[in-house]
């Protein structure tokens, strides 16, 4: 673990967490150590919540073993939704001609499409790259659809490939080819997100700051992907995984270690509670 060199953080009453890569192990498990520094969290007074790029009911299998009970970000934050996973606030979907744009972008540049709506996971190949990691990860199956033609109320558009250096460059491309008309960052190497603009970590953090009553500089975040370095610009303590991209790592103030090796809890013992 590593700490870099930034102004010392404020008392911190909350912390906000990523999930995959972060919360979770590769394998998709909460362990024991993960629930047992949650459990520390709550009987020290600091509130916990997530943001996550999941969707609704992919947040359902961690609300019960981590006693949740504060509002949780899905879609990188295009919706959020109570413990009882019912939407709270307006939702933020990608407006139908940008989910087919980015639709086409990346079926042009030979990464597969998953489409996301509150409800529903699409894909055109049930056999496809990750569908059954994502499955797993989830816990529902993806409807298979013949094409995706229907672009209403979609929560997020995932390219999707085994070429990591592929995603890479598609990120780059993608920002630019969208600008203002969504938000574009890699979850996993294997996954590139669009979501609508307000649908980034930046604005669900700030969100759900306001929903917590806390100042931003009292909460702390801690996260591995692209598209958790917008809550570290915002919070007063960011935390890396050790398994995180090096962008994310030279983005945090500290460093933990990876999500194989309980980093999480490592981090809520040796920074979090420690300046609480």
């Amino acid at each position: 673990m590593s700490v870099r060199s930034r102004p010392r953080p404020a008392t911190i009453s909350a912390l906000i967490s990523d999930v995959d890569g972060t919360l979770v192990t590769d394998d998709k498990r909460l362990t024991e150590r993960t629930c047992t520094a949650v459990a520390r969290l709550r009987d020290a007074g600091i509130a916990f919540t997530i943001i996550s790029s999941r969707p609704p009911r992919g947040l359902r299998m961690l609300i019960e073993p981590l006693r949740l009970n504060a509002p949780l970000a899905a879609f990188n934050g295009g919706l959020l939704v109570t413990p009882e996973l019912v939407v709270t606030g307006e939702p933020h979907f990608l407006l139908p001609p940008v989910a087919r744009r980015a639709i086409d972008f990346l079926h042009g540049r030979c990464a597969d499409v998953w489409l996301f709506t509150a409800d529903e996971w699409r894909v055109r190949d049930a056999n496809g790259a990750y569908v059954p990691r994502e499955e797993r990860t989830v816990r529902f199956a993806p409807r298979v659809v013949a094409d995706f033609a229907d672009t209403e109320h979609v929560g997020k558009v995932v390219g999707v490939s085994e070429d990591f250096e592929l995603l890479r460059r598609l990120e780059i491309d993608a920002r630019a080819a969208f600008k203002d008309e969504a938000a574009v960052a890699r979850s996993q190497p294997y996954y590139l997100d669009f979501t609508h603009p307000l649908a980034n970590k930046g604005v669900a953090f700030s969100a759900l700051a306001k929903l917590l009553a806390l100042r931003e500089e009292r909460i702390a975040v801690i996260g591995d992907g692209m598209n958790d370095i917008a809550m570290f610009e915002r919070a007063g303590m960011s935390v890396a995984m050790g398994n995180g991209f090096p962008e994310v790592r030279r983005a945090a103030r500290f460093v933990t270690a990876s999500n194989g090796q309980d980093g999480f809890a490592q981090a809520v013992d040796q920074f979090v509670l420690q300046q609480a």
